[in-house]
């Protein structure tokens, strides 16, 4: 068949839960368009019933990912990094399109996205060492910080910055050992739906990283009023939909990260995402966990809080 008879074979994105890519549960979809107004795709419109579903793949998750070594973290999101190098091509139309970059603008964002993904993998066996460590005790003890992860975070990414600040808003997540529900930007969603492509293949356990479409504040509230949600990260909320997410998570005891800083519109792309991340992020989600332990005659048996 001639190129010019050959049917064009477009895309169906989906949704990225437990592993698998499954369809909104409402049947429903809405249009995505470049920064000129041109369709680009069709991209799920996920329901509420799709964040709890989400919610409990993330939950059936986490043992079997905070439990993993911290090095063989490492090695899984590095070999997120090596597949995205291989897709790279992909990539760089998607965010050109999405964010109205010139080609060489939006390689130059994959090409930092790629290499946010290393970074992060370089820290999964050291932030235990910044973070944690042995205290000063005036007394027969050994007192030892440890962090840990918190549990399930709710993640809503940057509006503007869809795949940079995607990146940067869950490799510190995973990284540490917690699982996430990710809320893509609403007007951007395809490099994060395509990035649950590069996920299912490198290893990352199925529900560790689940990633759902549509309106932000109809799919954050019932996040950050979940129960067995344990953190949410407020990064692609304006400033009413924080405040009212804040108070909806203050229902159970939740982690909150706010958005910093903040646009005149409200937002927080103004966020210098290509700049080096630091590490508040990673330990932004990490409980830390001290153990007393007797020392000399006072016997072997030790205590924690």
């Amino acid at each position: 068949m001639s190129e010019q008879n050959r049917l064009s074979v477009y895309k169906t994105y989906k949704l990225y839960v437990g592993g698998k890519f499954p369809r909104s549960e409402s049947g429903r979809v809405y249009e995505v368009t470049d920064s000129k107004g041109q369709w680009l795709a069709n991209a799920p419109k996920s329901s509420r019933k799709d964040a709890r579903d989400a919610v409990v793949a993330a939950r059936k998750a986490f043992g079997g990912w905070s439990g993993a070594t911290a090095y063989n973290r490492g090695q899984v999101l590095y070999r997120v990094a090596e597949m995205l190098e291989g897709r790279k091509d992909q990539f760089v139309r998607e965010v050109a399109a999405s964010e109205g970059l010139s080609k060489s603008k939006a390689a130059a964002v994959v090409d930092a996205a790629i290499d946010r993904w290393v970074w992060y993998a370089g820290w999964t066996d050291k932030i235990g060492q910044i973070a944690g460590g042995a205290n000063p005790v005036a007394g027969p003890y050994l007192n030892l910080s440890t962090p840990e992860p918190t549990g399930v975070v709710a993640v809503l990414a940057p509006q503007k910055s869809s795949f940079l600040g995607l990146v940067s808003v869950i490799a510190p997540v995973i990284a540490t050992g917690n699982t996430a529900v990710v809320i893509a930007s609403a007007d951007a969603p395809l490099p994060a739906l395509s990035l649950g492509e590069v996920l299912a293949t490198s290893d990352v356990p199925g529900g560790v990283v689940n990633i759902l479409s549509g309106a932000t504040a109809e799919l954050a509230a019932p996040l950050a009023a979940h129960q067995d949600v344990n953190a949410i990260d407020l990064t692609g909320a304006d400033t009413a939909l924080a405040k009212e997410l804040e108070i909806a998570a203050a229902d159970n005891l939740k982690r909150v990260l706010r958005p910093q800083p903040v646009d005149a519109d409200g937002t927080s792309d103004s966020e210098d995402w290509p700049a080096s991340p630091g590490t508040h992020r990673l330990t932004a989600f990490l409980e830390t966990k001290t153990v007393w332990h007797p020392t000399g005659a006072l016997g072997a048996a030790g205590s924690s809080y």
